[in-house]
């Protein structure tokens, strides 16, 4: 029996991954990460956030971007 299912067993489902850019600027008046869009907390509490959470945040984050007249970082959609 070959198939390609019986080479590669499939695996848990992939977790979204950080929109971290290495940008790490927050501005003060907003609490925002200049680079990513993300609060502090979202930041620091990103790899215990389930990924419902995760999904809400990220698809934030391009309004964010768009408030505070930056671009979002690469793998943040538009």
């Amino acid at each position: 029996m070959s198939s390609s299912a019986a080479q590669n067993p499939p695996g848990p489902p992939r977790s979204i991954p950080t929109p971290c850019v290495k940008v790490c600027i927050v501005d003060g008046a907003t609490s925002l990460c200049l680079g990513c869009w993300r609060t502090l907390t979202e930041i620091g509490g990103w790899s215990g956030f389930p990924d419902e959470e995760r999904a809400r945040i990220m698809a934030e984050l391009p309004a964010r971007a768009a408030r505070g007249q930056g671009s979002p970082g690469p793998g943040i959609p538009l």
